[in-house]
């Protein structure tokens, strides 16, 4: 119980206030005028202006409330080197056990930092406020930290916390650490295709100086540089940035002797291809109704380079027209197919005959074009049947098909079963329908001794459009030159955009379009496997994540040519994956997670914090065992830590059951002691 005195004035302050100034007036001239009864008179006064206050006994019933300590248990990646989660679950157990035996403490314990794919950094102290949430603050008794003191979530300041409690940290893992990183200090996030890039690192080793290690940077697993460097020595490597989208650069240093770990020995950077112009040359041959839309297409690209001839007229037509009259350059074949031929990524031929504009030896430069990595692109009419056809020149080396005639009738073009894997036709709008949503063409060109089948097929089922591969590069032959009907809106038209976008796309060697291929994608908090192939089966694929633990996967079937798995993309870092033959990599998060920079365990992060609240950070494994300080309860004091002890600030919180009230001068009491009071007054009067 608490006993108290409650007062419910009468009257307003300010009345009583101007009262208690007027008694001390009166009493200060009666005492110095050394009035009889001055006492007894000033005392009466006093009773009576106490009455006007109106003061009550009061008596409070009351429970009191338990304190509350936390105990936040680090789960983060950096606890799984050495033996720091054996340490943090003896910790844990001891420490709980040792503040439940103080009575009148609540302890709740509360597990963070576990890795999510998302965090960056171990984050404790938004799960200490959160399990601290519901607590008003005269509760909480502190908190306790069972960390390696890598914490990247440290408040500023103990204001910072929203309690007054001691926040103590027992700090797991050995003093005698040692670890070995490699430091990213300058990258940049783009590069131009083709281009290169300068990257810049440092070795910095913890616990050793004087250390050499051998560095070795890969460009998407590729060997790309090596050299040796001493602990602290900084280095830059130039990396040429070799296709669109994510180059994956790693720079990777050799172990050092017992270190913590080899995790952190690898840095990650991920370089963002952006092609520069792409130079593609378009040749016209025989003018006819689709003529613009392969140039239309092209472009509507802003990142196309378009070089386009048109052959207006045939070196034997002989007509009289002035030649200033039917170009407006002249045709640079020289220049074009022989100075500057690999300097184009795409080489089309829109129903292109021969027709003496170029020579055969031409031809051959074309055929060498291809099979050292170049693209070429036939769009076939009547042309290629001919007498005069491409075929009939050293490209029918690299070309997939021969002509043999030519087939006027209509049909839908449909999707082969191999086309319905190939990435450049799978997923065409309308072609699931049979007859497929897209509009007829009218012409086909025959052909036979085809090297691979075909993806798309027309009239009868004969081919229509080829892909193939010869040497390092790549042929699409087209067969029939009526695609301009699906761009016109004929019988409403057909994806001719994607057809030919994907097309040219493939032939110039974007990643996403290859047939075979195997990528990792990060959807929400899941790390999904996705495996390209025009095979009816893959082999199980190994993923391995960032702190190297390895996970079989085997995928299931998606879409045609598409096989999938997924798992949760726990870590932050660099993720690989193999199916023996082919390799894919992807850093989920940031390039060089805080988790890893630093990863020997340390007292000095959190000490600061901890001793500006009246508590310290404090190692407790030593060699094979752990050794906790003795927890205490304390009371009325600033200090909660000292040599081998730490304590909990105990709180006197309650919670008011019931409240009794005695007003003094209510009642017959109060009235015997205002008439007692002026009794006396009259009585030392009559004197």
């Amino acid at each position: 119980m608490n006993y108290g005195i409650a007062f419910t004035p009468l009257v307003p302050a300010i009345v009583l206030w101007i009262a208690l100034a007027a008694i001390v007036v009166i009493a200060i001239v009666l005492l110095l005028a050394r009035a009889r009864g001055a006492a007894v008179r000033v005392a009466a006064l006093a009773l009576f202006l106490l009455a006007l206050a109106n003061p009550s006994f009061t008596r409070e019933d009351r429970d009191p409330l338990t304190s509350v300590a936390a105990v936040v248990v680090d789960k983060s990646p950096s606890q799984n080197f050495g033996k720091r989660n054996q340490e943090a679950a003896k910790a844990q157990e001891a420490l709980v056990d040792a503040l439940k035996k103080i009575k009148g403490l609540e302890v709740r314990v509360v597990e963070a930092g576990q890795a999510d794919g998302e965090t960056d950094g171990t984050k404790l102290f938004g799960a200490l406020a959160s399990a601290l949430s519901d607590v008003p603050v005269d509760r909480v008794a502190g908190a306790f930290l069972i960390t390696d003191g890598r914490v990247h979530d440290i408040p500023a300041n103990a204001a910072a916390l929203g309690f007054q409690a001691p926040v103590q940290a027992l700090i797991t893992g050995q003093k005698d650490e040692r670890d070995r990183r490699i430091a990213i200090t300058a990258a940049p996030r783009f590069g131009i295709v083709g281009q290169t890039q300068t990257i810049s690192y440092k070795l910095d080793d913890q616990g050793v100086t004087g250390e050499r290690a051998k560095v070795t940077v890969r460009r998407d697993g590729e060997v790309i540089n090596e050299r040796t460097l001493s602990s602290g020595q900084s280095a830059s490597v130039d990396v040429e940035i070799k296709h669109a989208g994510p180059n994956i650069v790693e720079i990777e240093a050799s172990p050092l002797e017992r270190e913590l770990t080899p995790v952190n020995n690898r840095a990650v950077v991920a370089i963002d291809g952006v092609r520069d112009k792409l130079r593609v040359l378009l040749v016209s041959g025989e003018p006819h109704s689709g003529e613009r839309t392969w140039r239309n297409l092209l472009k509507s690209d802003a990142s196309v380079d378009l070089v386009h001839f048109t052959i207006l007229r045939p070196p034997e037509k002989q007509d009289g027209t002035p030649i200033n009259e039917l170009s407006l350059i002249a045709f640079p074949t020289r220049e074009l197919f022989q100075q500057h031929i690999n300097e184009f990524q795409l080489i089309i031929f829109d129903r292109y005959a021969r027709q003496g504009v170029l020579p055969i030896a031409y031809f051959d430069n074309i055929a060498r074009y291809v099979r050292s990595g170049g693209a070429v692109l036939v769009s076939a009419g009547p042309d290629y049947a001919s007498n005069t056809s491409i075929w009939r020149t050293p490209l029918d080396t690299v070309l997939p098909a021969e002509p043999v005639g030519v087939t006027e009738k209509p049909f839908y073009a449909h999707l082969s079963d191999i086309g319905k894997r190939h990435p450049v036709t799978r997923g065409l709008e309308g072609a699931a329908f049979e007859p497929p949503h897209w509009s007829r063409f009218f012409r086909t060109v025959d052909t036979r001794n085809s090297v691979n089948p075909p993806v798309m097929t027309g009239a009868d089922g004969k081919p229509l459009l080829f892909l193939s591969r010869f040497g390092e590069g790549r042929v699409a032959l087209l067969l029939t030159d009526h695609i301009w009907l699906w761009a016109r809106g004929y019988e409403g038209g057909g994806p001719h955009l994607d057809l030919l976008r994907r097309m040219s796309h493939w032939l110039m060697k974007q990643p996403d379009l290859d047939e075979e291929a195997l990528r990792l994608q990060v959807q929400g908090k899941d790390l999904v496997v996705v495996r390209q192939t025009m095979g009816d089966s893959v082999q199980p694929v190994s993923v391995t994540s960032p702190s190297g633990v390895a996970h079989d996967l085997t995928l299931s079937p998606g879409d045609p040519g598409e096989w999938r798995a997924s798992l949760p993309a726990s870590e932050l870092g660099l993720w690989q994956a193999t199916d023996g033959t082919l390799k894919a990599l992807i850093n989920v998060g940031p390039t060089n997670p805080k988790e890893f920079s630093e990863v020997t365990s340390t007292t000095e992060t959190l000490k600061p914090l901890t001793q500006a609240t009246g508590g310290n950070s404090v190692r407790i494994a030593d060699g094979s065992s752990v050794e906790l300080p003795r927890i205490v309860p304390v009371r009325s004091t600033s200090v909660f830590a000292g040599d081998g002890w730490m304590g909990v600030r105990m709180r006197d919180a309650s919670v008011v059951k019931g409240v009794g009230v005695l007003p003094i001068f209510a009642g017959l009491i109060g009235l015997l002691l205002l008439l007692g009071a002026f009794a006396a007054t009259w009585v030392r009067e009559g004197r």
